[in-house]
């Protein structure tokens, strides 16, 4: 059983998808079952750091600078309101691991292309 805001990546080809509606089947990709990407909030044994920082408008990911090159980078990050608002922005390699949005931020979920989904709220 899927729920949503599930993320899961096909480990052959790196599809990552979302789920948008719950759903009693099972999701494949390149013919083998997809794994879900539990949400990481702790990098204390991780080399980089990936953990989403909030301040106010603001998330940051790493208390270190997530590297951000092409093997290895922050896909994406998605931020909510306290009022449940969501917005996701896209990130491409080269570019810094951080983003403001137009609204204050109460958690944030961030994608490594290598280390997966990791999630950080409010402090």
């Amino acid at each position: 059983m899927t729920k949503r805001k599930e993320i899961y990546r096909c480990l052959i080809c790196g599809n990552v998808v979302e789920v948008i509606n719950s759903g009693a089947g099972e999701l494949v990709c390149c013919r083998k079952p997809m794994i879900i990407e539990n949400e990481n909030s702790d990098d204390s044994a991780s080399k980089e750091k990936h953990v989403p920082y909030i301040k106010d408008k603001k998330v940051s990911i790493g208390k270190i600078e997530h590297p951000m090159e092409e093997s290895h980078y922050i896909a994406w990050i998605e931020a909510k309101s306290k009022e449940g608002r969501i917005e996701r922005v896209y990130l491409n390699p080269g570019e810094k691991p951080e983003t403001e949005f137009n609204f204050e931020v109460e958690s944030a979920r961030a994608f490594c292309n290598l280390h997966g989904l990791w999630k950080g709220i409010k402090i």
